[in-house]
C-alpha cells in the first residue's frame, strides 16, 4: 500500500479565500483517504485512520484495517446495552474514538482483505436498511412481554445477512491469525490510549463521563482548559504523533467543495481564551456544538499570510478541493472541537493525568 503525503496545494475557492497558498509545516505519515459512503459510521473510519497512522510510527508498515469488522462488534455491545437498559439508551449508527479502541481490546483487529462488510460484493456502504432492520428488531425485542434467550442470536443472524460472518481466523500474507492476535502483531496497545475534552461543568484536570448521545459506553475523557487542549494537541503533532478528532461540522464555515474549514467572519486578533471557553459553554448547552463528525488530524499547515491550519483527514472518499484533505483554522479548533484522542506517550510535559484508569477498563 502506498503512504500518502501532502505537498504544497493550491486552492481558488468560493467562501471569502482566494488562491489560498498552504505550504506544510508538519505532516505526519498516513495511509490513502477512506470513505465511509452511505453510513453513519465516520468514528470507525477515522479511528481506524489513527489507528494505522499508529502502526505507520510504531512498526514502519502501512496496513489497511477493516472498519467494518469495529463497526460490527459494537453494534453488538451497543444491542446488549439497548437491552439491559429496557430500551433506555442511545442506539444508532454513530459511536465515539474509544468505541473502536474498545473493540480492539475485545476482539481484536483485521485487514480489509479478511473483512470488507460487504458480503454480496457491493460496490458501496449502505446502511440505512440495516439500521433500520437493526432499529426495529430491537425495539421488539425489548417490548416483548416475555423475552426468550436467544433474541440476541436472532440480532447477530441479521448482523451475519449484512456484514458477513465475523473471521474467527484467516491467513495475511502467508501467516495465521485470529483478530487478537493480529492486533498484538500491529503493537497497538489500546490501554495506552487516552481522551482529552474542555468542558466547563465538570473539574478540571480530572477524568469524567462526557455528555454526549454516542458516548452509549460512559467513555472517560480527561478535562483540560481549551488553551491547554490546543497545546496538547500542538504538542502530539510536534512530536510526530497525529490526533483523532471530535467535533461539530455542522457550521457555514465548514467547506465541503473548497476543503477549508473555518468559523464565519473570522478577526486576526489573538485568541482571547476566556471569551472562547464562554462561547464554548454556550454552544454546548444550546446544542449548537455538537459530536457530529469525526475526522484524523495529520500535521499542520501555513497559508502564505502565515496563518496556521490543521491539517485533517476526512472519510468521505475524495470530496473537495484537497482530494479527501481539509484545512481548518485554529480558531474554529478552539470553538468546535468536542475531544481529541492520543497515545499516552504523546501527553505534553507537565500534564500527567492518571493512567491507571484505561488500565481498570481493560
Amino acid at each position: 500500500m502506498k503512504i500518502f503525503r501532502i505537498i504544497v496545494l493550491l486552492l481558488v475557492t468560493n467562501t471569502g479565500f482566494s488562491q489560498i497558498k498552504f505550504t506544510p509545516v508538519i505532516n505526519l505519515e498516513t495511509t490513502p483517504v477512506k470513505n465511509q459512503q452511505r453510513t453513519g459510521t465516520c468514528w470507525s473510519f477515522a479511528t481506524a485512520s489513527f489507528i494505522e497512522s499508529e502502526v505507520l510510527r510504531i512498526n514502519k508498515q502501512p496496513y489497511d484495517l477493516s472498519e467494518m469488522f469495529v463497526v460490527r462488534n459494537i453494534y453488538e455491545n451497543k444491542a446488549k446495552n439497548y437491552f439491559l437498559r429496557q430500551g433506555k439508551a442511545n442506539f444508532s449508527q454513530g459511536g465515539l474514538s474509544h468505541d473502536f479502541i474498545n473493540a480492539i481490546a475485545s476482539s481484536g483487529l483485521v485487514p480489509q482483505k479478511a473483512y470488507s462488510g460487504r458480503p454480496k460484493h457491493e460496490k458501496v456502504y449502505n446502511h440505512t436498511e440495516l439500521f433500520d432492520v437493526l432499529n426495529g428488531y430491537l425495539k421488539s425485542a425489548v417490548s416483548s412481554k416475555q423475552h426468550t434467550d436467544y433474541w440476541f442470536e436472532g440480532y447477530n443472524a441479521i448482523l451475519d445477512v449484512y456484514f458477513g460472518r465475523k473471521p474467527f481466523s484467516f491467513t495475511y500474507e502467508g501467516k495465521s491469525y485470529t483478530p487478537k492476535k493480529f492486533a498484538a502483531s500491529l503493537g497497538i496497545d489500546p490501554k495506552k490510549y487516552i481522551e482529552f475534552a474542555s468542558v466547563s461543568h465538570h473539574p478540571l484536570h480530572k477524568y469524567f463521563v462526557l455528555e454526549i448521545p454516542d458516548n452509549y459506553s460512559s467513555g472517560l475523557y480527561y478535562n483540560l482548559k481549551i488553551d491547554e487542549l490546543k497545546a496538547q494537541t500542538d504538542y502530539a503533532l510536534e512530536n510526530g504523533f497525529t490526533v483523532s478528532w471530535d467535533g461539530d461540522v455542522s457550521e457555514p464555515g465548514f467547506g465541503r467543495k473548497s476543503g477549508i474549514i473555518a468559523l464565519e467572519n473570522e478577526s486576526i486578533a489573538d485568541f482571547n481564551y476566556f471569551e472562547i471557553s464562554k462561547e464554548r459553554k454556550k454552544q454546548f448547552e444550546s446544542y449548537s456544538t455538537t459530536d457530529d463528525h469525526l475526522m484524523h488530524i495529520i500535521g499542520k499547515a501555513k497559508d502564505e499570510k502565515g496563518k496556521l491550519y490543521y491539517i485533517v483527514k476526512n472519510s468521505w472518499g475524495n470530496a473537495g478541493e484537497y482530494n479527501g484533505y481539509y484545512y481548518m483554522t485554529e480558531r474554529y479548533f478552539l470553538l468546535k472541537t468536542v475531544a481529541i484522542m492520543i497515545h499516552r506517550d504523546a501527553v505534553m510535559k507537565g500534564l500527567k493525568p492518571i493512567m491507571f484508569i484505561q488500565d481498570a477498563i481493560y
